[in-house]
């Protein structure tokens, strides 16, 4: 048997240093300017614009700033590029600024105290964005805004997003959807096109039967491209001689479920002739599609790749591999060799890292996937700590995660799922989760320790659950509905589906609905499926974590889901943070939460069976 991870030497990978490993890059963006990024740093919470110029980055946003849009509460799409300088969302007030690249002061564009806004885009002297305006109900629409004035493009929709240019102004793309459909089930591919007098005409759908679409592209000749799962995954389609049909692509998505808004995963540069990410077995591959049909792969040591950018001779990208964290890294188009601009420092040597191996196994009637982790202390079965990510629509994917790396130092094997309803595998995987949430993931976790176990892998005895958001959900049905886990600790998680149906934002108003069904009509599923209404079942220890501000999942339904198991005499512990949303940014209670979990797992490894 493994031996129960019960202390902590000096030499071990801490909580504070898995957190400071956490900073991240998002929203590349190039031009005749240099490379533009944004970067998220634990120590302040803060996300700043950088620039990268001549071999030199240099951060761009002030003391007192932080980049980031709450559109949709996930917010994305919050900066781009303008004539002499950027436009930047404002975390505090959701407003737009204009800031030169000569270091002066940003200035206020919008002044709306009722409105957030993302997405953005510039084109001649104008901000197009998504508008998100709190009245008596949310309403979202797309609007172009300059100096002093603010002119609707699109209303109507329930949401809109990824609002696109032709380089040469005269066509407008779109992604818009109505409730109850998610950005993942089906949405609209929209278009506009400029009349003489400068004005937007009617819009026309060119695609959406059925399907879900995002990422719309024209090229330098003024075709319009999509990402569409028409065909089971996420791949490029486009107008192509006059027909709107599939381009040749790999069998496998080529994104993520768009749950924030500025995603880049491809770039079209044709009819058959593109940059795309994709995934394989769940790792991430990087081309670009020539138009004779061959397709050149890049950066091969990288298995994740977001926010794709390119120019005359670089490709960029954040890309992440199982040994060094996001990087922002430029591919020399001719030679294929890799630099790194900024992030990928290293976390920990090589030889010390647990490295994913990608699982498959069997769960009821279906197949679910996700990656082990090995320990990298002790002999034998190792105890497991099980990680379920949040979405549930979204996914966990095979680069170093230091938070997995502070459990593989301890002693603990981890095993990140993509369980049944994860984005990466395609429509009918994503699907599968429809109105089954709470029933087949966890099921999937649950077979996930049957299969490790019956490897020899791990101790089924030892086997804890960890989850955030819906991953708190899981994990708590797991504990409420099976006894295969001796622990558990929810992150923001949800306890009471009904309770968050009836306070959750817009953006999720009907995502209930999908995954477990009406709640009227299907009240006895939501009651099977609450595990506040099954509290009494709960016999592991559970730990609670939980931001005060969040509005995603309010305080409220951790501190009655904590009270319930204990006064049910059930050992539970919850940790409340004033100043933290829904998933923590601050390193402080980043490392804290981390370390309490830690502790509270050994406290009850400490207990006899």
């Amino acid at each position: 048997m493994n031996e129960t991870p019960m202390s902590s030497p000096e030499a071990e990978f801490s909580a504070a240093q898995a957190v400071a490993a956490g900073t991240d890059f998002a929203e590349l963006k190039v031009s005749i300017d240099g490379l533009f990024w944004l970067e998220f740093r634990p120590a302040d919470g803060a996300c700043r614009v950088w620039h990268w110029l001549y071999h030199q980055a240099r951060c761009l946003t002030p003391d007192g700033f932080s980049v980031r849009s709450r559109v949709y509460e996930y917010g994305g799409g919050s900066f781009c590029l303008g004539a002499d300088g950027l436009v930047f969302v404002n975390e505090k007030d959701q407003q737009l600024y204009t800031q030169n690249l000569d270091g002066s002061a940003p200035r206020a564009l919008t002044a709306a105290s009722d409105c957030r806004y993302g997405d953005v885009q510039w084109h001649a002297g104008q901000v197009l964005a998504v508008e998100e305006r709190h009245a008596e109900q949310v309403e979202h629409r797309l609007v172009a805004l300059a100096e002093g004035t603010r002119v609707i493009v699109a209303e109507g929709a329930d949401f809109y997003a990824a609002p696109t240019l032709s380089e040469d102004g005269s066509r407008l793309a779109w992604i818009e959807w109505d409730r109850p459909a998610q950005p993942w089930t089906f949405t609209r591919l929209m278009c506009s096109t400029r009349d003489s007098a400068g004005h937007w005409g009617p819009a026309r759908c060119v695609a959406g039967h059925q399907e879900s679409l995002q990422q719309p592209r024209f090229d330098a000749a003024g075709r319009l491209y999509c990402l569409s799962d028409r065909n089971g995954f996420w791949q490029p389609w486009g107008e192509v001689d006059g027909h709107w049909q599939a381009l040749p692509a790999a069998a496998a998505d080529h994104a993520g479920a768009p749950w924030q808004l500025g995603a880049s995963t491809w770039i079209a540069l044709g009819p058959e002739h593109y940059l795309a990410s994709w995934f394989e077995a769940g790792f991430g591959q990087l081309g670009l599609r020539q138009p004779d049909g061959h397709t050149q792969r890049y950066a091969s040591a990288y298995t994740r790749f977001r926010s794709l950018a390119m120019d005359g001779e670089q490709l960029y990208a954040i890309a992440a591999s199982p040994i060094s964290p996001p990087a922002v890294i430029a591919i020399d188009r001719r030679s294929h060799a890799v630099s790194i601009l900024a992030g990928g420092a290293e976390v920990l040597p090589a030889s010390r890292i647990s490295q994913p191996q990608p699982i498959h196994y069997p769960s009821g009637d279906s197949q679910a996937h996700g990656f082990f982790y090995p320990a990298m202390t002790g002999q034998g079965p190792s105890p497991l700590v099980l990680f379920i990510h949040g979405g549930p629509t979204s996914a966990c994917y095979p680069v170093l995660d230091p938070r997995i790396q502070y459990w593989t130092q301890r002693g603990f094997a981890v095993a990140d799922l993509n369980y049944r309803g994860s984005s990466g595998y395609g429509r009918a995987y994503r699907q599968a989760l429809h109105l089954r949430w709470g029933e087949a993931d966890v099921q999937d976790a649950c077979a996930a320790v049957t299969h490790l176990a019956g490897l020899g892998l791990i101790d089924p005895q030892q086997a804890f659950i960890r989850g955030g958001s819906a991953g708190g959900y899981t994990t708590l049905c797991a504990l409420a509905f099976h006894t295969v886990f001796r622990a558990g600790a929810s992150l923001y998680g949800v306890s009471d589906p009904l309770a968050l149906n009836r306070t959750t934002h817009k953006f999720e108003g009907d995502y209930l609905d999908w995954l477990i069904g009406d709640p009227e009509h299907d009240a006895a599923r939501y009651r099977q499926r609450t595990p506040l209404l099954h509290a009494q079942r709960i016999s592991a220890p559970v730990i609670f974590f939980q931001g005060e501000l969040d509005a995603v999942v309010v305080p409220e339904q951790t501190r009655s889901m904590l009270a319930a198991l204990k006064a049910n005499g059930i050992r539970a512990e919850g940790h409340f943070y004033a100043h933290e949303r829904h998933g923590f940014r601050q390193a402080a209670n980043l490392a804290h939460a981390l370390e309490e979990e830690w502790k509270f797992y050994c406290k009850v490894l400490a207990d006899p069976v």
